[in-house]
């Protein structure tokens, strides 16, 4: 950013009346981080293929404590919202009518990257644990690894395992899911 030009970061409340008043293209992919407008990357096939793994596993799996969403946002703090490939919310009678969900109704965030790890890994993750969300499933195509962060601190998380092909990813949070690193990379 020009040093000399001014930046002017948005909340969440004004996001969401930009939103509401057709700012944003029905056909494009965008969500919040940090105040600033981000167009997201469009989903190829083999991720795509990763989240209709995940969430078929998931909604399989899963206790009915929980709700498995696929790429909706969720509010991570005044100025962030933004849109994992998947979460699993806490259960609510009204799946979240009124508002999307805010940190604490998090159980765990998975971000599937293949041409996105340096933003996912810099930006939206911390973003995550400032939030308070417990724990962040990051699922490296490229380098063909998952990583799982735990211990959510003020921007980052305090523990991070890595996952490797031949291993299976558990997570710390939610003891019904633990995968085949193997069958999630394909």
């Amino acid at each position: 950013m020009d040093a000399a030009r001014k930046h002017y970061p948005i909340s969440v409340e004004m996001y969401h009346i930009m939103a509401e008043h057709g700012a944003f293209a029905p056909d494009k992919r965008v969500e919040l981080i940090d105040g600033e407008i981000i167009e997201m990357s469009p989903i190829g096939s083999r991720h795509a293929r990763v989240v209709d793994l995940l969430n078929e596993f998931l909604v399989k799996h899963l206790s009915t404590d929980f709700i498995v969403r696929i790429q909706s946002p969720i509010i991570a703090g005044d100025s962030s919202e933004p849109q994992p490939d998947v979460s699993v919310l806490h259960r609510r009678n009204d799946f979240y009518r009124e508002q999307h969900p805010l940190g604490r109704d998090v159980a765990l965030v998975v971000e599937v990257s293949d041409s996105t790890v340096a933003f996912d890994r810099l930006r939206k993750i911390p973003k995550y644990a400032a939030a308070g969300i417990p724990e962040t499933w990051l699922i490296d195509l490229e380098s063909e690894h998952v990583e799982v962060h735990t211990v959510p601190k003020e921007s980052a998380y305090g523990l991070v395992k890595i996952y490797l092909r031949g291993e299976r990813a558990q997570s710390e949070t939610i003891a019904e899911m633990t995968l085949s690193v193997d069958e999630l990379l394909g």
